[in-house]
Order: structure tokens, then sequence, then C-alpha cells
């Protein structure tokens, strides 16, 4: 298991705060059991980071034709006909991904094509299970002409917790699933809105696996 890049700096940091809240702790309590506390606690907390910024390699073994995959872990807590008033300004099925803190926090892209567009909206920072984060809260959105012609819209959201998104794709690229699309750094959500006659192929509640799990099959 690989540590991402987005998290390297981020752990060595936190790994030389530890350390130096740890060693005087060390040397001068006196009181076994709150030095013990201390360091239990410190050793959990940075490997729980660590978790979080794990990164797994990852290949789809499926019918790659047409395919959409699961940008991200988490739950489908969306799934239905709505209208996408951003970007193509017109109905699309939104399929929608909350990603808990223990989810890997990667994102792949979710077909195979060549990105068009890429933006970036300041917003709040609402809980991302909360309908109203799609349009309100702090977002990246990605626009992937996929090879069959038609186009994707991938969304990633920042929620409560969540601050920092990070996105890869620029316009022009050319992108394969099995790539890193980006990086929410402690969070939250990632929407896609597909064409109305995709073949979905997941319910609400299901569990997704990132660049595993078909999502839907494009027309």
């Amino acid at each position: 298991m690989k540590i991402h890049r987005e998290g390297k700096n981020i752990l060595l940091l936190l790994f030389v705060v530890l350390l130096i809240l740890n060693i005087p702790i060390y040397m001068w309590v006196k009181i076994a059991w709150i030095a013990i506390f201390v360091h239990v606690v410190s050793i959990v907390f940075f490997l729980l980071v660590v978790n979080f910024f794990r990164s797994p390699k990852r290949r789809f073994k499926g019918d790659r034709k047409n395919v959409v995959v699961a940008p991200a872990d988490g739950v489908v807590v969306v799934l239905e006909e709505v209208l996408e008033d951003e970007y193509f300004h017109d109905k699309r099925m939104q399929v929608s991904i909350f990603m808990n803190i223990l989810n890997v926090h990667a994102n792949w892209f979710p077909v195979a094509g060549e990105v068009l567009h890429v933006s970036h909206q300041q917003g709040r920072f609402m809980a991302a299970y909360l309908p109203k984060s799609s349009t309100e809260n702090e977002r990246s959105t990605i626009v992937i002409k996929a090879e069959n012609g038609q186009e994707v819209l991938v969304r990633q959201i920042a929620g409560a917790v969540a601050r920092r998104i990070v996105s890869y794709a620029e316009v022009g690229d050319s992108c394969q699933i099995d790539e890193h699309m980006g990086f929410i750094k402690f969070g939250s959500r990632v929407d896609l809105y597909l064409p109305l006659d995709s073949d979905i192929k997941v319910k609400l509640n299901d569990k997704t696996t990132g660049d595993l799990t078909e999502i839907a099959r494009l027309k």
C-alpha cells in the first residue's frame, strides 16, 4: 500500500509535531499512565492519518467499452434525475457517492476520453450528505467527453471537515479509468451527472470502490 503524494508532507509534519510532543513527556512526566496514554493516542492518531492517505493501485478488470466506474470509495447517497444547471443546463442522471473519514480519498476518472472543462467554485462547507452541498459547497467540476461522444460531468465536493480539493485534470487532457483524477483531503463527496439514457448499475446505499465498481454503461 502506497501513501498518496498529497499526504507525504502532511505526514512528515505530523510526525515531527508528535515527536516534539512525546519526547518531553517521555523524559519528564513521572506519572506512567499519563505518559503511556499520550504515546498511545499519538500513535493511533498518526496511523489513522496514514490510513486516510493510503493510495491503493487499482485496475478495472471488466468490459471497458462505454463503462462508467466509481470515481471514489463510499456509499451511493443520491440516485435521481435532476436539472444540472451549472454546465449542461438540462436534465441528467445524478449519482452521488459520500466518503466517510475511513474511506480512500483518492478520486479516479470515471470514464475514458478527453477533458473538456475544468472549474473551481468557492462555497460553503456544509455536511456533504445534504442535497444543497452539490450546488452550495466549495467544489471542483470536470467535464469529460467519453470515447462514444457523450459528455459526463464529475464534481468533487468539500464537506464540513474537508477543506482542500485537489484536481489534476486540465482542459485538453486525455484521460483513462485507472488514473487518479484528484484527491479530497478529509472529506467528502463526488457527484456524477450522466446522460438520462445511461444504464445505471448501482442502487441507493450500495457501497462503491473507486475504479472497480461499475456505476453505469453509456449508450
